[in-house]
């Protein structure tokens, strides 16, 4: 069975999250996509919000699985069985930035990191960008999943 992780803080879930999920259920048996918690970071919405969010978003796809989780992402890999672990890059930055932690988990591990490219109608789509719009009263309907819109 192929299983990836999809790790993040989907503060909230983008329709770019969306994306990658959507065309990673063609690839992979299951995806678990795992809300990291921080302890240090401040978040807009909960963690039960967030995992809400996805739930709602891909309730009708029973490939997808939602869960929380502390520490590191190859942890979460083993203990999950899960060999891959998939991640959606937008531009050069994400690039390079994903790169090193793909390095460095290959090195720790024997998970591979499988990389999608984001729709182009969705690469400049942040979470960050949807707070600060949020944030500052602008709609945010072409940005976020219907299950984000309904909070």
């Amino acid at each position: 069975m192929k299983k990836a992780i999809f790790p993040g803080s989907f503060d909230p879930i983008t329709n770019g999250h969306y994306d990658i999920i959507n065309r990673g259920v063609s690839l992979f048996d299951e995806i678990i996509v795992a809300i990291g918690v921080n302890a240090d970071k401040k978040y807009m919405y909960s963690l039960e919000d967030r995992k809400q969010f996805i739930e709602e978003a891909f309730k009708h796809e029973p490939k997808v699985k939602v869960i929380t989780y502390t520490g590191l992402t190859i942890d979460l890999c083993k203990k999950q069985k899960a060999g891959f672990i998939l991640r959606g890059l937008r531009n050069p930055a994400d690039f390079e930035f994903e790169k090193a932690i793909a390095h460095t988990n290959r090195v720790m591990s024997k998970i591979e990191t499988v990389f999608l490219l984001t729709a182009a109608r969705t690469s400049f789509i942040s979470s960050s960008i949807v707070r600060d719009v949020l944030r500052n009263g602008g709609d945010i309907s072409q940005l976020v999943p219907e299950s984000v819109l309904k909070k």
